[in-house]
């Protein structure tokens, strides 16, 4: 897909829902990674403007990121671990 046309017209259709929302397209395709390297399917909706321009002010910019309903709960803890993990890094 082009990175600058969102892709979830049919997934909203099918009811996916919102997981996270990302401040920017880098973070937001950090987080599609990890969910999809952990077997979970993904899409990213945005408005068009933010990501083209580099804005992330007044909700331009902003990304959130989609998963099938039965999903959900699985991809909030794995962003959620993925959140703790950054918060309190571990000491070698």
């Amino acid at each position: 897909p082009f990175p600058f046309l969102p892709e979830t017209a049919v997934m909203k259709e099918k009811g996916w829902v919102e997981v996270y929302t990302a401040q920017g397209l880098t973070e937001a395709y950090i987080i599609k990674g990890l969910l999809e390297f952990n077997g979970i399917p993904t899409a990213l909706d945005y408005e068009a403007v933010g990501p083209l321009l580099g804005l992330t002010l007044n909700g331009l910019g902003e990304v959130r990121v989609l998963v099938p309903p039965q999903w959900r709960e699985k991809a909030q803890a794995l962003i959620q671990e993925g959140e703790d993990r950054e918060a309190n890094p571990e000491k070698p």
